[in-house]
C-alpha cells in the first residue's frame, strides 16, 4: 500500500541535489556576470587594437578580429543581462541564460584559433552554468 509519500532516502537525495543546484545557480549568475564582463573587455580590446591577438592556424571560418570584437561585445552584454535576471529569480532569465550560454559556447568555439585556453575555459564555465540553471527547481 502506497501513501503517496516519497521514500525518505529519495527525499534526502532530491533535496541535496536541489541545494547543490540552487547554490550553483547563484554561482552561475556570478559566473555569467564575470564571463559577460570579460567578454565585453575582450571585445573592446579586439576592436581597439588588432595587434594584441596572435592567430595560429588558418581555419575555414575567417573573421577579422574587429568583427570578433563586436561579436564578443554583443554576446557579453546579453550574458550580463541574463546574469542580472538570474539574480532576480526571473523565469525568463533561466531560459535566456541557457540560450545565451549556448551562444557563448559557439562564439568561444569559433574563437579558439586566437585564444585556445581562454576559449576552452569559458566553454567549460558555460557548461556549468547550463547544468546549474537547468537542474535547479526554485519551487522546491
Amino acid at each position: 500500500m502506497t501513501t503517496g509519500q516519497p521514500a525518505p532516502d529519495s527525499t534526502k537525495q532530491g533535496s541535496t541535489k536541489q541545494a547543490w543546484a540552487g547554490g550553483t545557480s547563484l554561482v552561475a549568475g556570478v559566473l555569467l556576470l564575470v564571463v559577460g564582463l570579460v567578454s565585453v573587455l575582450q571585445g573592446i580590446s579586439a576592436v581597439a587594437s588588432d595587434e594584441i591577438f596572435v592567430k595560429g592556424i588558418d581555419y575555414i571560418y575567417k573573421f577579422d578580429t574587429t568583427a570578433w570584437g563586436w561579436i564578443h561585445i554583443v554576446v557579453g552584454i546579453l550574458v550580463i543581462a541574463a546574469a542580472l535576471g538570474l539574480f532576480t529569480g526571473a523565469a525568463w532569465a533561466r531560459i535566456a541564460a541557457v540560450v545565451i550560454a549556448s551562444l557563448s559556447i559557439v562564439a568561444n568555439f569559433l574563437w579558439i584559433p586566437w585564444y585556445p585556453l581562454w576559449a576552452i575555459l569559458i566553454i567549460a564555465l558555460d557548461i556549468v552554468v547550463i547544468w546549474a540553471v537547468t537542474t535547479w527547481n526554485p519551487d522546491l
